[in-house]
């Protein structure tokens, strides 16, 4: 399958086409895009230009986004409900891109629109590498640790379990993230049951792919 990834660094980019194998259950090949971000306000901004680029000029069979939720609300079941959309939650936020950008255009390349799939790591990319060998990561132990006010660790922290550096370079970023996420084999029942918003929304947004192809 042809698809394009937008993600806040390449590191992250490597890791999330892995990762997309891994649901698909089938290599992709990489569309590029015309447009890279850095960080989550640059996703966001270049994510119309990049829809429209992807529809019109290539033929992608979809886009996956994948940004850190930071200290933003993290998704949550409320969130999927018809018509609700929460003005501070990245997923919806990007949802909403989606759904701005591709409902008037036309068809194009053999397709009504490029799939969608948009996950959002909670509170950063590092949290999911560390999935499997850190028990004490979890979406649910940040979200009750923003419901009282006291943070179970910072992204710096989860940086240096990952890197062994809050600076790591791109090279080393790229070879720790592709490590991490390798780990798993191919079997990403972990990362969904502990990450189950953030994470499980990607997933879903890809395994509706393929019931749609």
């Amino acid at each position: 399958m042809k698809l394009a990834i937008l993600s806040e660094s390449p590191a992250d980019e490597a890791a999330v086409r892995i990762l997309a194998e891994a649901v698909l259950g089938a290599p992709v090949t990489l569309v590029q895009s015309n447009l890279r971000a850095r960080g989550w306000p640059s996703v966001e901004q270049v994510l119309p230009s990049i829809l429209r680029h992807l529809h019109f000029n290539t033929d992608a069979a979809g886009l996956v986004v994948v940004v850190d939720s930071d200290d933003s609300p993290v998704h949550t079941a409320e969130h999927e409900a018809p018509g609700y959309f929460h003005p501070y939650c990245r997923i919806c936020r990007l949802r909403a891109v989606f759904r701005r950008v591709l409902k008037n255009l036309p068809a194009a390349h053999g397709r009504t629109r490029v799939l969608r799939a948009v996950g959002v790591a909670v509170p950063a990319v590092e949290a999911w590498y560390l999935c499997g060998r850190d028990t004490s990561v979890t979406e649910a132990a940040w979200v009750n640790g923003q419901a009282v006010g006291q943070l179970p660790y910072t992204r710096a922290q989860l940086k240096w379990r990952v890197y062994g550096t809050e600076r790591p370079t791109l090279a080393h970023e790229t070879k720790r993230a592709v490590q991490e996420v390798t780990r798993h084999g191919g079997d990403l029942r972990r990362l969904e049951h502990d990450f189950p918003f953030g994470f499980g929304a990607l997933a879903r947004d890809l395994r509706s792919w393929r019931a749609s192809g």
